[in-house]
């Protein structure tokens, strides 16, 4: 029991297990490519429309095959070699990013319009959508293979921290990379990250299905069973609803272009810093809660961050100072961090071992694709009201959300681990 204990109290726990290092190093390379081609997309689109809402339009494109998908594919991932999965769906995402970088070049411009040229980019998101159904699950999934029950916190944290760290690095950079080397430069870099990314990766053991995931389950069972486990956990429900609703609303990322270039008049560099603040606060806050883990009141303490982070948001909308547009995004990021920290540690313990995959993609569709939806809802928003009222209403929104949940979902007001 001593030594249990010590192992669950060291910060360093998870990664001191190899094969949780390979896969921590190939997804930072990878997410920091992805996060990078995210960045430059939107720019880019925006350059080529002048128009908010064709940045929305750019979340469409993504959410509407990863939402449709992400049920079957929870069940393949929980019947398949895990490892394989995985690096299919890398080496896919490579070819989308090779296809745009030959359409950044001289062949792209002189052969297509800027018309033909935005909806190839849109196709090429839409296919992303597609792989990001699969491998988002999968690397949530290999972790819980990967590392002990008594590590799980430990290494949940750190998976967070090291996907926010590479989101960080790759919005920032990008925006040094657009400066300087334009559209094409980027995309070499994001193939060269996502290339070393696949080596890690590869490293690791394969990862078959675990004994209770039966050959002969049916796709439509294995899908109402991994629902029926989340609907029937409040605590994860609760969990993954709020989050769902906090980020549909109260994102203001996909507006970064406009504030940057029209409000603030920041530039492709102040663009990327204003992307890169809120990830910056999320992994301080991370890497503060790895050494000093929340021990009490993680459900109200969620709950009191979601509602911080809707009042940040209020704040950026109305600046007109740059500094104070990135602190606002900083101090959201904290407290989003945090609430990432809590939501991820409760899906991660209380879902069973032959499950892992279905309710993996669940959560991918609560989680990630509401950073989509929230992105056209966003572009909607900003076509019917304007830019600055309909990122005030989205903070306003997520404030309301959390005091509906705050009183409808007492399960997670008072959960603790």
């Amino acid at each position: 029991m001593e030594s249990t204990l010590q192992k669950t109290s060291d910060p360093l726990g998870a990664l001191r297990i190899t094969e949780f290092r390979h896969l921590m190093i190939g997804r930072f390379l990878f997410i920091m490519g992805l996060r990078m081609m995210g960045t430059l997309v939107g720019w880019w689109i925006y350059e080529l429309t002048n128009e908010p809402f064709a940045i929305g339009l750019i979340g469409l494109s993504e959410v509407i095959p990863a939402v449709s998908l992400a049920l079957y594919a929870g069940h393949v991932i929980d019947k398949s070699e895990k490892r394989k999965l995985l690096l299919r769906g890398v080496a896919l995402y490579w070819i989308c990013a090779l296809v745009l970088l030959i359409l950044s070049t001289k062949i792209g411009s002189e052969k297509l319009s800027q018309l033909q040229i935005a909806i190839v980019i849109y196709f090429m998101v839409f296919c992303t959508g597609i792989i990001r159904s699969f491998t988002g699950p999968s690397f949530g999934t290999i972790v819980g293979c990967i590392v002990p029950k008594n590590l799980l916190q430990n290494a949940t944290t750190w998976s967070q921290g090291i996907w926010l760290s590479a989101s960080v690095l790759g919005h920032a950079i990008v925006g040094f990379i657009i400066a300087g080397f334009g559209h094409t430069g980027s995309l070499i870099v994001v193939i060269v990250l996502v290339t070393i990314g696949y080596f890690y990766m590869s490293l690791m053991s394969p990862k078959p299905p675990h004994a209770q995931v039966s050959n002969d389950l049916k796709p439509l069972e294995s899908v109402k069973e991994g629902l029926r486990f989340v609907f029937n956990s409040k605590e994860v429900l609760g969990a993954l609803s709020l989050d769902l609703f906090a980020v549909l609303f109260g994102g203001a990322v996909a507006m970064i272009p406009v504030f940057a270039r029209d409000i603030l008049k920041a530039g492709p560099i102040g663009f990327g810093w204003l992307n890169a603040a809120s990830d910056i606060g999320a992994i301080i806050i991370i890497f503060f809660v790895t050494i000093f883990p929340a021990h009490r009141g993680q459900g109200k303490k969620l709950l009191i961050a979601v509602a911080g982070f809707g009042i940040c948001i209020i704040i950026f909308a109305l600046s007109k100072i740059f500094w104070l547009s990135f602190v606002m995004l900083l101090l959201s990021g904290i407290l989003d961090g945090f609430s990432m920290i809590v939501r991820g540690t409760i899906v991660q313990l209380k879902t069973p071992d032959h499950m892992r995959g279905r309710v993996m993609s669940v959560n991918s569709m609560f989680i990630n694709s509401s950073n989509e939806l929230g992105q056209f809802e966003s572009g909607v928003a900003a076509k019917a009201m304007g830019v600055i009222p309909s990122v005030v209403f989205g903070g306003a929104m997520t404030i309301l959300v959390v005091a509906v949940t705050w009183f409808k979902a007492p399960a997670l007001k008072k959960m603790e681990y």
